[in-house]
Formats: structure tokens, C-alpha cells, sequence
């Protein structure tokens, strides 16, 4: 099932990112050569790839980060050159789907046509690797049927999910017009103490562990009654490496098989901490999406069955992990906010 080039290497773009350090992590402990796209910033994004450079047994010799885009052509055919790897993980993407509604044209560029330039720079450059492609349950939008299954058609609902839609096309056509093995994971939400701080479920528990501290008071959202099916980033990266060993490439959904709204994801957490979540979230309508998704439910039997994956974190837990990682810190910054207060009045 392996392949067997020695050291295998891999190349993920969006390493940056929440999936991307959890898949860097996972792979460097499977003994993997890894290598990420970034993109040039004027400051250091790397944030979330830090403790793994001060890993003693990684730094400067099995990760390595180029600078790129999915949006340059003639760059990435130069990684894929210069570092010729087994597997690519292409998870890059402007992956926010309320910001895809102001950013249309430029989530396009980076999220479809950017899979379409690394799919043709893999093929014209003769690379023999297992390319990995993040789909997305955004894709099933407007839901058909639930559960949703690979077998389930799309009605996407937002630019982002369009261009997902596309990429995910392009996967299959390249994959059976050129022989090329290549597979799609149409990944369900998957949260973690990483993620973004504008994504739902890290909005809610970075505000409420600030609320318990009083650094805030309240907290604004938008549709409360969206139902979602919230897996741990780090159990669906383990998925994405899986999809590449199979004999045969297959697309997968990956999911917990449970829905929860918005609303119980905002009390649970609130209740972990002590508080009355309605004593403190207020509706704000900028917040709702201008074509919204109301339920996604996804369906992992073919995943379970092929792969032999199963989540190992499960809603609570997931709660709890974040809850923690956040009040840490709401901490770290209600200490800085108290030196800074000592130092103004000169105590």
C-alpha cells in the first residue's frame, strides 16, 4: 500500500494554516520530508509552525517552507521542481466563506484556478505523486439528502463553495483523463485550538474565556440555528495521509456523523465556564450569510470501511480542548493588560 521512495516527501500548500501544521506534525512523525508553500508577508505567519521548529529533531533538516502561490504559475512548477515530491496536500485556499461573499473573484482565483495550475504543473512536469485535494462539505450547500455521502449531489451556496465545486471536478478529470492519482476529502467543519479566530467555533470560545475574565462583555453573532457536523482538525488530518496510501485513488467524505446547532456549540461552551451564554450574545445581522447553509450532516461509512478512520475527538471534548487552550490565553492576556496598567501609573 506504501510507496516506497525513501524518504517519502511531502508538499503542502496552506502548511500555514490550521490543517496544514497538524498534517506538517503528523507527517514529520511518519518520517516524512516536509515541505510548505508560504506566501511572502511583510510579517511572520508562521505562527502556528513554531513549536515545531524548536523541536530539536526537525530544524533545518526535514521542514522546509518556499515562498509561493497558488495564484503563480511558474512558482509553484518551481517547487515542484526543486523538491519533487511523492505526495502534495493542496490546502491552501482563501477558506473563509462569508469573506468569499466580499472577496469573489480573488477566493476563485486562489481556490479553483489555483488547483487547476498545480494539478497541470504536476502533470507537465511527469511528477509521479499521490496528490491530496481539500474539498469541503460547503460543496453540498443547499442539501440534497442527509446524510450527505460522496454520492450526494452539490448545490453550493457561496462563492467559496463554487469554487471548491470546481476544484473537486478537476481532481476527478484529471484523475481519470490522465491516469493521474489524485483524490478529493470532502472534509465536514473541523475545529481545533488553531483555527482562526474569525471561524464560528473559535469566535465563540475565544469570547467567552474573555468574558469570564472580564476583558470583554459581549459577544455578536449571526444565524445561530446553522447545524454543522464539527470534527477535531487533528483526527481529519490522519484521514488526508490515509487517502494517499490506499492502491487505488477514491474520494472520501470525512465527518463525525453528528449535526449540532451554532446555538448548543455557544452554550456548552459558555457552560464549561460558569456562564448564562444569554446574558451576553447579541444577535448582529452583518453576520448572516447572504445565501445561508442550514444543515450539514455527513455520512464517513466508505471511510471507516476503506480507510479504517473514525474521529477520536468528539463534540465535548473538542469543546473542552479549545476552552482551555483559549482561557490560557485570556490569561497570558489579562497578566499583560494588568503590567501594562502598573507601568502607566508608574507602581
Amino acid at each position: 500500500m506504501n510507496q516506497s521512495s525513501n524518504p517519502r516527501r511531502a508538499l503542502i500548500t496552506g502548511i500555514t494554516g490550521q490543517d496544514g501544521s497538524y498534517l506538517a506534525e503528523f507527517l514529520l512523525g511518519k518520517g516524512y520530508d516536509v515541505h510548505g508553500i508560504i506566501r511572502r508577508s511583510s510579517s511572520f505567519n508562521t505562527g502556528r509552525l513554531d513549536h515545531i521548529y524548536q523541536d530539536p529533531h526537525v530544524t533545518g533538516s526535514r521542514l522546509h517552507l518556499h515562498y509561493g502561490d497558488l495564484t503563480d504559475a511558474a512558482g509553484l512548477r518551481d517547487v515542484l521542481s526543486k523538491t519533487r515530491p511523492t505526495e502534495v496536500y493542496n490546502l491552501g485556499a482563501q477558506s473563509h466563506v462569508r469573506v468569499s461573499y466580499d472577496q469573489p473573484v480573488y477566493t476563485v482565483h486562489t481556490d479553483a484556478l489555483g488547483t487547476l495550475m498545480l494539478l497541470e504543473a504536476i502533470r507537465d512536469l511527469g511528477l509521479p505523486v499521490r496528490y491530496y485535494q481539500a474539498s469541503s462539505s460547503e460543496m453540498f450547500g443547499k442539501v440534497a439528502q442527509t446524510p450527505q455521502t460522496e454520492t450526494t449531489p452539490f448545490h453550493p451556496r457561496s462563492p467559496y463553495a463554487c469554487a471548491k465545486v470546481y476544484s473537486y471536478w478537476q481532481v476527478i478529470n484529471y484523475r481519470e483523463a490522465y491516469g493521474m492519482y489524485a483524490c478529493n476529502g470532502i472534509l465536514f467543519n473541523h475545529e481545533s485550538p488553531r483555527r482562526g479566530e474569525t471561524f464560528v467555533t473559535r469566535k465563540v470560545t475565544r469570547a467567552a474565556t474573555r468574558i469570564k475574565l472580564g476583558l470583554q462583555d459581549t459577544l455578536y453573532m449571526g444565524n445561530l440555528d446553522a447545524k454543522r457536523d464539527w470534527g477535531f482538525a487533528g483526527d481529519y488530518v490522519q484521514a488526508m495521509w490515509m487517502m494517499l496510501q490506499q492502491e487505488k485513488a477514491d474520494d472520501f467524505v470525512i465527518a463525525t456523523g453528528e449535526t449540532h446547532t451554532v446555538r448548543e456549540w455557544i452554550a456548552l461552551c459558555f457552560q464549561l465556564l460558569g456562564l448564562d451564554w444569554e446574558k451576553h450574545v447579541k444577535i448582529d445581522p452583518q453576520y448572516f450569510r447572504p445565501a445561508e447553509v442550514d444543515l450539514l450532516l455527513g455520512d464517513a461509512g466508505k471511510a471507516r470501511k476503506i480507510l479504517g478512520w473514525k474521529p477520536a475527538v468528539g463534540f465535548a471534548d473538542l469543546a473542552k480542548m479549545m476552552i482551555a487552550a483559549d482561557m490560557h490565553l485570556a490569561e497570558s492576556e489579562k497578566l499583560l493588560q494588568h503590567h501594562s496598567r502598573q507601568g502607566q501609573s508608574g507602581g
